[in-house]
This record gives C-alpha cells, structure tokens and sequence, in this order.
C-alpha cells in the first residue's frame, strides 16, 4: 500500500525505480474511491489531471535521474480549499464563491510544483477557515477517520482527515489559531505552524491577514521539515514574509536533545483538560527527560486573555477582508432593487452562520467608539502575550503543551455553543497571535475510545529547526505516528 508510505520511503524508492510516481498516485486514488465517500475529505479532485502529472514526473525521472533539488518529485500532496491552484475550483467551502475557478498559483503551489508534486485534489475546510470542527463547509462535514461520528478538527480537518486516511501523500492547510494543529492533533497526524512570514501567503484567501500561516500536515516529523525547507522562502509578492535564509530542515534531525531547555507553562493546566490528555502529555515530557533534555516550569501570564484578545482581532480582520465578497465582482450574485440590497441578499445567501457570526462582531468591534475599547485594547494585549513567550525564551528553548484539550468530540456535539467551541483552540491562539512557530505531534490514545492525543512544541521565531529537532527526537522514542485508523 504504497499510499501508506512517507514522503522519505517514497523517494527512496523513486530515485532507486523500485515504484513509479504513477503507482503512488493510483495507489493514493485507490483509498479515496474506497474512503472518502464516507471520510468526505475532498470537495474535489481529478484523476486523470493526477495520473498526467504523475507519468509526466516518471518521464522525467527516467530522463534525467534523481535530482535533489525537486526533492517531491511525483508525491501526491492534496490542497486546502484556500490555496489558489490554477484553473482549480477555489471556493473556500463556501457557497459565495459559486463555480470560481482561480487563475494563478499561490506561491506555495509554485514552490511545491518546483519541487516535483503531483498537486491534486480540493480538501474540506471550515467555510473561510473559521471554525475547529469541519462543521461549518457549506458543502458537509468532515470525518475523522479514527471514529466516523467524531469530527476531525478544523479549520483544516480536510487536510489532517486525508493525511491520516492515507489518501494522499501529505497534505497543505492554513493556521489562524490552530487550524493545522489542532486537527492534526485530534486525527494523528503531524502538523507545523511556522513563524509568521516564513512561508509566503501569497494566493491565500485571508481570513486574518496578521494571523493567517501556510504550513504541512504530515505522517512524520522528517516529511514536515522537508514539506517547510520547499515552500519556505521570501516572495516579493508577500510583504510580510521574511528574507532569513531557509535552513536544511532535515539536516537538522539529528535525534540528539541532550542539554535542551523546555518549558511548561503553568498557565495551560486549566481546568477542563482531559485528564487522559494530561496523562499522555506527562508521559511524553518523562520521555524528553529520558532523552536528555532538562525540563522547569515557566509562566506566560497573560495566557487568561488569549482567547478573548484572538476573537476580536481575527473577526475584525475577517470583517475588512471578506467585505470583498459583495456579488459584483466574482463569485455568486442575488439581485436586489439597489445595490444595498444586492450585497445583502447575496451575502446572506452566501455567507454561512459562523461567518457571518464573525463578519458581525469584527465589524461590531472596529466600529465608532468601541475601535478602542476593543480592538486597539486588544492589541496592546497581543504585545503582552507575545513578550511572554520571548521572555520565556530567553530561559527555555522549546514549550510543551497539550495540542488540545480534549480528543475529538462527536459531530454537532458543539455546534450550538460557540463558546465551547471556540475553547477547542484554547492551547493554540496565542502562538497564532506571538508569531512564533508550533507543531503537533501525535503523543498517545484515548482509552477507551482509541482516539489520538497531541503533544504540542512551541518554539521562538524562526526557531523551526529546534522545534523540528525536538519533535524528531520525540517521535522516533515512540511508535504513536505508526498507528493507522481502522478504517477499511
């Protein structure tokens, strides 16, 4: 089952002609025709567009060899339906955007093409990637392949469902406040959130533009290093991303964290964590002991507001960013008598609950004499959450949390309480609104239930390849990213 494999098998044994990419593609095919009819990962995909990319890398390897330097060559890498990837359907799992086909490559899907990836297929997404379950895509919910009554996670539980399904290779999702971590936790999977910058977010449909970063959901920690080192870099056509020179990720994988300083913060053990998911965490913090890092408590003290400073600058930027989609330009329209009642009708019919939800309260924030009470208050606490971390920083290497606070929960569990849901990403948001980079990392089970638990590494801007090393080191202790959901 070639589509089990990772990224590093797989171009071992491409660059030897053990396999084709043609035999990969058909055999990541094979799993979608016979899961995703139930899994419901992809809103799209194209066979035949697959399988020509795929005979047109094995032509080339068998022209010109293996070459390092497209280090994806022919390896299936599946698509947030946020990315533009031309001629695509780009709908954001929304229905405002009709039938709109984008008509030029993000820069990350022009890195990955560089690099020899077979781009294929639209993953399922939280409707403009607001949401932490898969239940707000207009176009149905995600499951996760671990229990088919849990949700998989979200805004990116396409990407982290597929990944773990096996029905891609490796998979491409977006994280505002978790929403490649916290699927990837909650689906067993392998997910990096890189430094704000460092992938170029150019050809992202934004839902917070101060927020928003591109990064890999994985099988294991090595194929999300070598996912960063292609799609890393800095692109004019960004100006928030960052000129640092892109490190030999990989490299870096050394298995050796002997002398590492990591922090727990005290502020994460809140009340409502799970205390299976306390169990594991504990357990693989023993397990750094073990490998020779030296482990202390830390404080980051203005933890308490994360979660109220993130939901007033992500839904303002929402708000200025989504007032884009008003049925004149693309995407769908419903006529009105004027043009105030044709933005409204198209917008209401267009726009799910839960973005209109946040439309709403960022315009509510940003407004005439509640701009300061609100938004430029929490700004001033962003800088304070932020300078936290890099105090805490200047002591430790690493932070270790739980990814979540729970292990998945069952569809439409939460779906009538916002609030709950929005605790769902109460680990995550702050390294969203620090800027600084994060992965998760599959660190045990549930029992009963057999559902995964995720281990959270945060790490200081442009701190990736300790964060990677640490994670590696963890990873190869343990066997938790072998296990395969019983899916059949």
């Amino acid at each position: 089952m070639l589509n089990q494999h990772t990224i590093s098998d797989l171009t071992r044994r491409l660059a030897q002609r053990e396999i084709s990419a043609r035999e990969i593609t058909q055999s990541c095919l094979d799993r979608i025709q016979q899961v995703d009819g139930r899994v419901r990962a992809y809103l799209s995909h194209d066979p035949a567009d697959a399988l020509a990319q795929a005979d047109a890398a094995d032509q080339t390897i068998a022209r010109e060899g293996w070459n390092e330097a497209r280090p994806l060559m022919g390896i299936p890498v599946a698509i947030k339906d946020v990315l533009a990837v031309r001629n695509h359907p780009l709908n954001c799992a929304s229905k405002i955007l009709g039938n709109y086909i984008s008509p030029y490559d993000a820069t990350a899907i022009e890195k990955l093409r560089a690099a020899g990836a077979i781009i294929h297929g639209r993953l399922n997404m939280d409707e403009f990637a607001m949401g932490s379950s898969t239940e707000n895509s207009a176009f149905g919910t995600t499951r996760n392949p671990w229990d088919l009554a849990r949700i998989p996670g979200g805004s990116s539980g396409g990407s982290a469902a597929a990944v773990a399904a096996d029905e891609c290779i490796a998979s491409i999702g977006t994280d505002t406040g978790g929403s490649i971590r916290q699927p990837a936790a909650l689906c067993g999977c392998v997910g990096l959130k890189p430094t704000y910058g460092r992938i170029s977010r150019f050809g992202l449909v934004a839902f917070a533009s101060s927020l928003d970063q591109i990064g890999p959901i994985t099988k294991d920690v090595r194929d999300a290093a070598l996912m960063l080192k292609v799609l890393s870099g800095k692109d004019s056509r960004d100006s928030t991303s960052l000129p640092d020179p892109v490190p030999d990720y990989p490299a870096t994988l050394s298995g050796n964290i002997k002398g590492l300083k990591v922090g727990l913060p005290r502020e994460y053990l809140v009340p409502g964590l799970d205390s299976e998911v306390k169990k594991s965490v504990d357990a693989a913090v023993q397990k750094l002991v073990g490998l020779g890092a030296d482990v202390c408590e830390v404080s980051l003290p203005h933890t308490d507001y994360a979660v109220a400073t993130y939901y007033i600058i992500a839904t303002a930027e929402a708000s200025a960013n989504l007032a884009r989609f008003d049925g004149i330009r693309y995407g769908m329209r419903v006529d009105g008598n004027d043009p105030a009642e044709l933005y409204s009708r198209t917008r209401g019919a267009g726009f799910g609950p839960e973005v209109k939800r946040r439309i709403i309260l960022g315009t509510y924030v940003l407004s005439s004499g509640y701009y300061d009470a609100y938004y430029l208050r929490a700004q001033k606490v962003r800088t304070l959450i932020r300078n936290d971390f890099l105090n805490a920083f200047e002591k430790v290497d690493v932070l270790v949390t739980p990814t979540t606070p729970t292990a998945a929960f069952k569809v439409g569990e939460k779906a009538e309480n916002p609030l709950q849901m929005y605790l769902s990403d109460i680990f995550t948001i702050s390294c969203n609104l620090a800027g600084i980079c994060g992965i998760s990392v599959p660190c045990g089970f549930t029992s009963p239930g057999n559902l995964p638990i995720g281990l959270q590494i945060l790490g200081p801007p442009m701190g990736e390849s300790t964060l990677l090393r640490v994670a590696h080191a963890y990873e190869q202790s343990t066997d938790w990213h072998k296990a395969k959901p019983p899916l059949q």
